[in-house]
């Protein structure tokens, strides 16, 4: 029985799926020794035991980067959160982040998450999508749900693992958090993706609700914060908005450098930030680059992020990368022995996102193989973890859609060939422009991306953009920034 090998780590979802699909009478000496085997878990009904849950959304997700580009996984999947399984209505309940994302994933995506479960489960579910209005209100000691690794485990600074390529911003975040407002402010952390910016904004948020539960905090990645304002005003509802930022106690913004070119997006950040900062609140920002290196950033803005203090986080050093492994096994409640450890942190030397990977994947295999760690083992997932980080290849789907967003229009209009408004047609000739550069599709294939389009056009807005971009440095820096947010999503 296949499903096994994909379901093993969801006790009560194979308990049910038994129940309701084994009707053979050989299989339920079977059902009863997994029943006692994961403490008498119920049969049937609503499943809120959210770490098997959230195990199964681990396969879901696994699934879907398979079939759709990284982009499309980061911008609509990631950000889903399991809510509830019911086996009695065959119904899965899953928050989204507003209104706009519930639109774009019904329309997209929905069909796609339906085939995952249906993969894992064997049987269809109806899929509700529903937004943070809807549900029950949480109470107060649940607002640091989100401050979780992908396993449940709470992300704090006590299983940060502290070496001399993070110390300096380990320490400041540390500082922020047991005194917001008066310590730091802001603080503007940056590195490379994978080396744990998100692990302190999210100990911060947790270090914080523990001495104070009443502080309010708000944390919002740059994309987002950017969707969210194009959804109020899409809504008219700019002051409800406007309203759960600027009252927050704690504003926590992780990859930032996403708002740099985005006229309405840096105009209203400005005005928040305004507000946070002279009512003495703390404010906390992440990027992959500095605020001088953000070209597209409002000088206003810029200047602004460097109020504070700026720290960086580097690749951690063998022996932090080490002690990563180590903390990762034992909060898997998994020994891994000290020469696989080594093994691993030789290979795998800039990602701490990927060393963590590794950890889960060694114990998933011995497990499902019934063997303990191994080198041999180690090679395998090394191996499979390099393969999967290897990027994905840029998509013009993916091009087009990050211009849309720095003009403040849709991707549609961009490729519509019937409006010709002043602001489309330039936000349309970077698109062609980038799509290019980063793709080096031919121009009769850019010219089908985009409506139709003939290639002598596209060869003519090709040259246009190249004699506008040796003039105009403004243009420049922003062509340059889209193509390095591209390339980091």
């Amino acid at each position: 029985m296949p499903f096994f090998n994909r379901l093993w780590r969801n006790a009560d979802c194979i308990v049910t799926f038994i129940g309701n699909n084994i009707k053979n009478g050989k299989y339920y000496k079977l059902k009863n020794q997994i029943e006692n085997i994961f403490f008498n878990l119920p049969v049937l009904g609503v499943v809120k035991h959210m770490d098997s849950f959230n195990e199964t959304w681990t396969l879901v997700c696994d699934y879907c980067k398979t079939r759709i580009t990284k982009v499309a996984f980061q911008t609509w999947i990631s950000r889903i959160e399991p809510k509830e399984i019911d086996f009695d209505l065959i119904q899965i309940k899953l928050l989204v982040p507003n209104e706009f994302h519930r639109e774009t994933v019904t329309r997209c995506y929905l069909n796609l998450l339906k085939d995952a479960f249906t993969e894992i489960f064997g049987q269809e579910f109806d899929i509700k999508l529903v937004v943070p209005d809807e549900i029950e209100k949480v109470k107060k000691p649940e607002l640091d749900t989100t401050g979780t690794s992908d396993d449940d485990t709470p992300l704090t600074f006590d299983n940060y693992i502290v070496g001399s390529s993070n110390k300096f911003a380990h320490a400041a975040s540390l500082a922020v958090a047991q005194n917001p407002g008066g310590a730091y402010n802001p603080l503007f952390i940056y590195g490379n993706s994978g080396l744990g910016k998100t692990h302190l904004l999210h100990a911060i948020k947790n270090e914080v609700l523990n001495n104070d539960a009443d502080m309010k905090i708000a944390y919002v990645k740059g994309d987002d914060f950017t969707n969210e304002i194009v959804d109020s005003l899409r809504r008219v509802n700019q002051a409800e908005f406007r309203q759960k930022y600027r009252n927050a106690d704690v504003l926590l913004v992780d990859d930032v450098q996403f708002i740099g070119g985005k006229e309405s997006t840096q105009e209203e950040f400005f005005h928040t930030f305004n507000a946070l900062y002279e009512a003495k609140k703390q404010i906390v920002l992440t990027s992959d680059r500095p605020p001088k290196e953000i070209k597209t950033l409002e000088e206003r803005l810029r200047t602004r992020f460097e109020w504070g203090l700026i720290a960086d986080i580097q690749p951690p050093d063998i022996e932090t990368r080490i002690a990563i492994l180590k903390s990762k096994a034992e909060s898997l409640d998994f020994e891994i022995p000290d020469d696989i450890c080594e093994y691993i942190a030789s290979k795998l030397k800039t990602n701490v996102r990927q060393l963590e990977g590794v950890v889960k994947k060694i114990k998933a295999k011995s497990f499902l193989n019934g063997e303990k760690p191994s080198i041999t083992i180690a090679q395998e997932v090394i191996s499979d973890v390099q393969t999967n980080e290897v990027p994905v290849p840029v998509t013009v789907e993916k091009i087009i859609e990050e211009v849309a967003r720095t003009f403040g229009v849709s991707a549609e209009d961009i490729r519509s060939v019937k409006n010709r408004r002043a602001n489309l047609s330039n936000a349309r000739h970077v698109a062609i422009y980038v799509v290019r550069q980063v793709t080096g599709l031919s121009m009769t294939a850019i010219g089908e991306e985009f409506g139709g389009r003939h290639y002598s056009t596209i060869v003519y807005t090709m040259q246009e953009m190249e004699k506008k971009l040796e003039k105009d440095t403004k243009t420049k820096e922003m062509v340059d920034d889209i193509i390095k947010n591209i390339q980091d999503m």
